[in-house]
């Protein structure tokens, strides 16, 4: 299972003196990209790809209070996903130090082409690195994004030379 283990700062704090529900959110986003960047996909990488995850919907269930400058164990796992990688379900559990569960976000999300800003399929090496994430026990086949259309897959770029007449 992935996992990393960060902390509740000043700012994650509501007035109730506990994380509040944005804080639980920013916490996810940042080890989903350091699984990312982790595997091959720093920001610049995907800025290369012009391609970028994009969270449609999240769903946040608390269980037990974060405390100011407590530590906590995020993990990250993959609750669903399609075959062709395009559309994806991701689950995080955050643990407190005394190993209880303080909440379960679920996000829904796929991954957007920068181009054209719709939905389309991870390069190959994207998708295993999304396929390497521990699976749920809940694990869903998703349909894929691509709604008919021809299936994109992005292919790494290819720099073609030219000569100063425009041709190769």
């Amino acid at each position: 299972m992935y996992t990393k283990t960060l902390y509740a700062g000043w700012a994650d704090m509501d007035f109730n003196s506990h994380m509040k529900n944005t804080a639980y959110l920013d916490k996810t986003a940042n080890v989903r990209q350091m699984f990312l960047a982790e595997h091959g996909f720093p920001v610049e990488e995907f800025s290369r790809l012009r391609i970028g995850p994009v969270v449609m919907k999240d769903e946040v269930e608390y269980f037990k209070e974060v405390r100011l400058l407590q530590e906590i164990t995020v993990t990250y796992a993959l609750a669903g996903h399609a075959p062709d990688g395009s559309r994806f379900l991701l689950r995080h559990e955050i643990f407190r130090p005394d190993g209880a569960l303080s909440a379960r976000v679920t996000s829904a999300g796929g991954w957007l082409g920068l181009a054209d800003r719709k939905l389309v399929a991870p390069p190959p090496n994207l998708l295993s690195a999304m396929n390497s994430l521990e699976k749920t026990s809940d694990f869903i086949v998703l349909p894929s994004s691509m709604k008919g259309r021809a299936e994109r897959v992005l292919a790494p770029l290819h720099v073609v030379s030219r000569g100063a007449d425009g041709r190769r």
